[in-house]
Order: C-alpha cells, then structure tokens, then sequence
C-alpha cells in the first residue's frame, strides 16, 4: 500500500522525496445511535480500514489536494489565505475546513502542502469516511508543521470543521471514535463530558460483521439536522419543570413522569429514543464486560427498534438486513448503525456461521430489494497516526 501511495503520488506531482504518510479509520458504532449530540454515552470502535493520506510541504502558499476516490474531479487548488467553503471543491471542503480551524486556533502553516487522499471506507455507507478524511488532515498538519496538539484538541477541531466550515451539525463520536480508537477495544463515551473509558471486545468465536445496503444516504444529513431539532425543541420544554442540561441525563422513569411536558407527538417520541437508547448503551457495556454476548445482542435488538419506531431513521433497506440477519443462525445482535437512511448495518455472528449468514442475507436482500448488499467482516483497530 504504502509503495503504492508513493508511485500515485509521484504521478499526479511529480517529485516523492520526502512524502509522509498518515492513516485514519473508519469507526463503527456498536450501540447508542443518534444520542451524541444529546448528551448521552455511546460505544464505537476504530475499523481496520480508513483513509490514507501521502503528503509533503510547499515553497509557497498554495495546496493542492487530489482524491484517489475522486479522480474525475481532479487537483483541488487553494491558497492557504482563501479558506472558504466551495461547492465545486465537494469532498476538499473537509481537510479545507480543518485547516481553516487550525488557522482559527492560532496554528497557521507557514508553508502550503501537496496531497493525495485514498479511502478503502465505502463512500456514504455511515461508517465516518468524513471525520476519518479529518483526522487523517489533523495528523498530517500536526506532524508536517511540528503542531504542539493533542489528540483530544484535534478530534474537537475536526468535529468544529465539520460543524462549523462544512455546515453539518454532527456529534462529537465519529471524530472521537476515529481519533481515539484502540486496538481490540470499543470506547464508553460520555458525549456531554468527553469522559471515556476503553472497553476490551471479547466477541470469543463471533465477529464483527458490517453490511453496507449500497443505498446512497441522500437524506441523511437534512434528516439529521431535522431529528436535532426536534430534541432540543423537547429537551426546552422538560426544562420548564427539570434542572438538566440535556436528554441523557434523564433515566427512563423520569422521562416517563415527564414526558407530558413535550407537546408535539413527534417530538416527545424522538426525546424516548434519547434516553432509552443512552440506558440501553450502559446496561449493554456492562452485559458485554460480564461476557454476556447474548444480552448484548438483545439489546442491539431493542435499538434498532427504537430507532425504526421512534426515531424514523432506519427504512426499508436497513430493516430489511436487520430482520434477515435476526432469522439467521449464529446471529447474535444486528442493528443499524450510523445516521441512518441507508449505510450500513452491524451484526454480531458466530465465526462458523459467517459464511453461509453473507449468503443467505445476500441472496435475500437481493430478492427483495433489487440490488445487492456488500459485507465486510471487521476487525477493531487502532486511530488516526503517521505510518512510519
């Protein structure tokens, strides 16, 4: 790979000498969707898979980025003092967005860069190819310009660029899980505090396994945007009568006392989803570290529920793979994973029943839908950082 990014490089600019090469995941969130943004815990995990990114400094001012996943679009090109979002440089407007918040936070490049960008992350399948494309910026800026950052700043920096530069209000996990990711390990995060412990992934012999429904997540960051709203309008008018700061504070007894507060239907029924999708991502960490993979698949089970029922993010796709891989055999847990409206799936499979579970979902989702599902059996990996 590495060999490879090199010969790429030298063909679109020329000159390899003095490359670096940096590398960021894609993370996968096991439970606790769509509560990041509303104070709750979640529990992803770094993939083995991400985005690299081959990269060496300027003699002047300008950048120039190119996508081996984009190559129709060729070199995207800016001056390092005209950081403004543009729509023809589609998927450039991220690392642009990072530099740009870098600059912000007092972390100007003196120098501009040349830089070949290639995801194995399938595009718009929900597994964070844009804060994976972040990081990988991140660490390339803070190892290229010798940047005294941590890691903990640049994930907020990422997160603030997509925020703030890209225009999508995104949660803290994805940039977190991509940042922060451990081999072997899932992450318990406290998405209001940053609070976090490593949580070791004993699956025995089962495995990860993510499936992409190939639909294209066009409504995906409207809707996102949307089912925000709609928690902060029922989290303002608990706050009427309750001292909390946000939706995961709440237990479910408390929501159900109160829940007569929230006015709107809709509403009240995305704030449920909220809170008991925040208790569900504790119990299930904890059934985890007990070694009770049986209880952690049954409330895989509840979420993806929730999150078809309550929160209206799932669709025919994702509930079509979903209840074909809750009829197979060796199926442990199986939910949506991510925003939802298309991406992917994440289920938990017994090893010897691998095989036949990518066949039999396959052939079937084929049937029903018209096109076919892709699988990826994972492995959990490290964060973003500089291959040497």
């Amino acid at each position: 790979m590495i060999e490879e990014l090199r010969q790429y490089f030298e063909n679109i600019y020329g000159d390899s000498n003095d490359t670096r090469i940096f590398f960021a995941p894609g993370r996968v969130n096991l439970i606790g969707e769509h509560i990041d943004y509303n104070g709750g815990h979640v529990f992803p995990c770094a993939l083995n898979f991400g985005t690299y990114v081959i990269a060496k400094k300027r003699n002047d001012d300008l950048v120039r980025l190119y996508s081996k996943n984009f190559e129709e679009l060729g070199i995207m090109e800016f001056s390092l003092n005209d950081l403004v979002y543009q729509k023809e440089h589609d998927w450039a407007n991220y690392p642009k967005g990072v530099i740009h918040i870098f600059k912000k936070m007092g972390l100007s490049l003196d120098v501009g860069f040349d830089a070949v960008y290639f995801g194995n992350i399938p595009n718009g399948a929900g597994l964070s190819s844009s804060a994976s494309v972040e990081l990988a910026t991140s660490v390339m800026l803070k190892e290229l310009f010798r940047f005294d950052v941590d890691m903990i700043t640049m994930v907020k920096m990422s997160q603030r660029a997509e925020n703030e530069f890209v225009g999508v209000n995104c949660g803290i996990m994805d940039q977190f899980a991509v940042g922060m990711g451990k081999k072997d390990n899932a992450i318990l995060l406290d998405c209001d505090t940053l609070e976090y412990r490593y949580s070791s992934i004993q699956l025995k012999d089962a495995s990860l396994v993510i499936t992409n429904t190939n639909k294209r997540r066009g409504l995906a960051d409207s809707k996102y945007n949307e089912r925000r709203s709609e928690c902060e309008r029922a989290l303002s008018q608990l706050k009427t009568k309750l001292d909390i700061e946000s939706l995961g504070e709440l237990t479910e007894e408390q929501f159900e006392e109160n829940k007569h507060l929230i006015t709107n239907e809709t509403d009240r029924k995305r704030a449920k989803h909220a809170v008991y999708e925040n208790r569900r991502t504790l119990k299930a960490v904890e059934a985890l570290e007990r070694g009770d993979l049986k209880e952690f698949g049954e409330l895989m089970k509840e979420s993806h529920i929730s999150l078809r029922d309550d929160y209206e993010v799932t669709g025919k796709e994702l509930d079509t793979l979903v209840e074909l891989a809750w009829g197979q055999q060796g199926t442990i847990g199986s939910r949506m994973t991510g925003a939802g409206f298309g991406g992917c799936t994440v289920s938990i499979v017994e090893n010897d029943k691998i095989d036949k579970f990518i066949e039999n979902v396959g052939k079937k989702y084929k049937e029903i839908i018209g096109y076919e599902a892709t699988f990826y059996v994972a492995k959990i990996g490290d964060g973003a950082k500089e291959i040497k």
